[in-house]
């Protein structure tokens, strides 16, 4: 299954929200593969999300976005399931 991470360049949260993505993905023992998407290389994408990065998306469903953590995305993504 593949989760959508959605950055911007020289973005301190997306920094932090990769980190907390690495916990996510070690919580479910590494099935989840994350998809790493530059927004600033898509004029649509960067139209949408310019001001929302980091945005966490998984079967297009934004499981959370700006200050991401570990445990919401747990939360979330548990309720998908």
């Amino acid at each position: 299954m593949d989760i959508k991470f959605y950055i911007g360049s020289n973005c301190g949260l997306c920094d932090n929200a990769k980190i907390q993505l690495d916990f996510f993905r070690d919580e479910y023992d590494h099935e989840i593969k994350i998809v790493t998407i530059n927004i600033e290389e898509d004029d649509t994408l960067h139209e949408k999300y310019m001001l929302r990065v980091p945005v966490v998306e998984y079967n297009g469903v934004v499981l959370q976005e700006g200050n991401v953590d570990f445990v919401t995305l747990i939360e979330a993504y548990d309720e998908l399931k």
